[in-house]
């Protein structure tokens, strides 16, 4: 066990403020944190532009899912940056950069889109939106980790739920959206709200003064590190702990990014496998919103699972809650290409989201126990790289595999591979502290 470890001074972004007004202070900020991430997890809903924009501009499978992986990797390593950032300029400095950063590269999706520039749509949506996604996305995380040592499961999944329930959003209203008024302006309407709400939340942030914690809370090894017994950012790159988290989560978005991003072109395949015939013009756009409608609704237990996985952490384990959902999620993923069912189809599709959720929400508290709160921004900005790194092998081994095979089997049969090495590696793991 480390001693005499220097402690950071996040006071200087923090408040000086009674206990009581600090507790109300708190939770406040929960509540803008879950209304950012709503608005930036309307990301996973990108499956239900990808269709449409093929077809206007003539687009190639692959070529139209480079977005989302540039999308997916640029926030998936952006939160490295970010999370630095926090603990040397503050959480409302990084979090109000990435709102605007958000909010422009979706205007200049919708640009994109008007101009026919796939480019462009890499560049804006792609790039500067992803990495706006990403400063936004680890902010929240890290300062509620600070603010609430005493529910840190619970906490991260509140703030991961909306993350995951902001594509309902989408889901729900865009496929009519672009139905009335088009790609473009569709990206634009929302570019306008993302620039609105996400940089609005962010005014809310702030540290916890140093030395602060919860009324009646007294940190023990069984809770995890606290804020004067964490692990230096430099020590904890060197454990074999930190790699091991990174791996996991990378293990775990992997699968569910793949299945994210082809989750509405697969939805359609089996309702249209219901209708005997060709199907009509009119029919086709019942399918194209019935499979939005699915996106939605499993939209909603990603962001449930992030909540319910976080919060079953706290009673049963971090470890635990990974092993079963790496497990179940294997089997799941090797019986998905046999069902012909729409509502069997729609039923696994949740749990899997739920499972995919549940790895975000679990995964900051897994290493804040592990390394302690003090340097959490650039540890987990460390191993949330591993999201980036399964935005470009999940959605990219879908896209190839299933192009080439005409079959969206082997590429669920891939996937399910990596979720089986992802219950190996989680079995292996032993928590005791660095």
């Amino acid at each position: 066990m480390l001693t005499n470890v220097p402690v950071p001074d996040l006071s200087r972004y923090g408040d000086d403020m009674s206990d009581q007004n600090l507790e109300t202070k708190r939770w406040f900020i929960a509540i803008a944190t879950i209304v950012m991430q709503l608005a930036l997890g309307t990301v996973y809903a990108w499956s239900v532009y990808k269709k449409p924009l093929m077809a206007a501009h003539g687009w190639s499978e692959t070529g139209t899912q480079v977005t989302y992986i540039i999308l997916m990797m640029a926030a998936g390593f952006s939160v490295a940056l970010g999370g630095n950032l926090v603990d040397r300029k503050g959480p409302r400095f990084v979090a109000t950069i990435g709102g605007i950063l958000f909010g422009i590269g979706t205007l200049l999706a919708g640009l994109a889109d008007a101009t026919g520039s796939l480019t462009l749509l890499y560049v804006g949506y792609g790039l500067i939106g992803g990495i706006g996604n990403g400063f936004g996305y680890v902010t929240p995380i890290v300062t509620l980790v600070r603010w609430f040592p005493d529910k840190r499961g619970l906490v991260t999944g509140l703030a991961v739920m909306g993350f995951g329930a902001g594509s309902f959003l989408i889901g729900q209203l865009v496929p009519s959206m672009i139905m009335k008024i088009g790609v473009a302006n569709t990206f634009y309407f929302w570019g306008v709200i993302f620039l609105i709400v996400v940089t609005g939340a962010a005014q809310f942030y702030r540290n916890p003064p140093a030395g602060w914690l919860p009324k009646g809370f007294q940190p023990t090894a069984a809770k995890g590190r606290s804020l004067a017994d964490s692990i230096t950012f430099h020590h904890a790159l060197k454990t074999r702990k930190m790699w091991t988290l990174w791996a996991i989560l990378f293990l775990n978005c992997s699968a569910g990014l793949g299945l994210i991003s082809q989750l509405s072109p697969m939805a359609q395949d089996v309702i249209r496998n219901t209708i005997q015939g060709e199907p009509t013009p009119d029919q086709l756009k019942a399918i194209a919103i019935q499979a939005g409608t699915i996106l939605a609704i499993a939209s909603i237990f990603n962001g449930l699972g992030r909540l319910g996985w976080a919060w079953t952490s706290d009673a049963i384990g971090r470890k635990a809650v990974f092993l079963i959902m790496f497990m179940s999620q294997a089997v799941l993923y090797m019986l998905l290409p046999r069902i012909d069912t729409v509502y069997v189809f729609a039923g696994m599709a949740c749990f899997l989201l739920s499972c995919y959720g549940g790895g975000f929400a679990t995964m900051p508290a897994f290493a804040a126990d592990t390394f302690g709160p003090a340097y959490i921004g650039k540890i987990y900005g460390v191993i949330l790289t591993a999201w980036g790194a399964g935005g470009l092998s999940g959605p990219l081994i879908f896209a190839r595999v299933k192009e080439v095979s005409q079959s969206y089997e082997m590429a669920v049969f891939a996937m399910a591979g990596m979720l089986i090495m992802g219950f190996v590696l989680t079995i292996t793991y032993k928590m005791e502290w660095p």
